[in-house]
């Protein structure tokens, strides 16, 4: 199996309904952005961030890969979302299939690594001793990364 499509994680939801996860701007939870190889298998049933198939490069990229930044909440026309700023990772070499977004604040329990959202690529993605740039959507009811309808 591989990166096949976009995911909300399934137990994303569920941790969502029981309030596991909090994406305020300030003060909230840390999220973080870890990307994978093409041979990686996330999906809708991916519950953690795990380091198989993890991309890897001599420098500007980490194991966990980096701390996203949260544009906030809002609700407009029965829409929520919550989006996040472009992240990039500068000095890389690496070939990237896709990422999967991870909270990295404990919901009081022991886990720092709880699945949120799977992002398929569309392709493999690569950067030789260059940046590597996530662009995400705008933060808008049609577009933003996360969006309950």
């Amino acid at each position: 199996m591989a990166i096949t499509t976009n995911a909300i994680c399934n137990s994303f939801k569920k941790q969502l309904l029981a309030g596991e996860h909090d994406f305020d701007s300030s003060g909230g939870d840390t999220f973080k952005l870890a990307m994978y190889t093409s041979v990686a298998t996330l999906g809708a049933s991916t519950t953690n961030y795990a380091t198989t198939n993890e991309v890897s490069s001599p420098s500007g990229y980490s194991a966990g890969g980096k701390a996203l930044v949260n544009s906030g909440v809002k609700v407009s026309s029965g829409v929520a979302i919550t989006n996040y700023a472009d992240l990039s990772f500068t000095g890389v070499t690496l070939t990237a299939r896709g990422a999967l977004i991870y909270n990295t604040t404990t919901d009081g329990g022991s886990n720092t690594t709880e699945a949120v959202a799977v992002l398929d690529f569309g392709g493999d993605k690569t950067a030789t001793s260059g940046t590597f740039t996530i662009q995400f959507p705008a933060f808008t009811t049609s577009a933003a990364i996360l969006r309950i309808a």
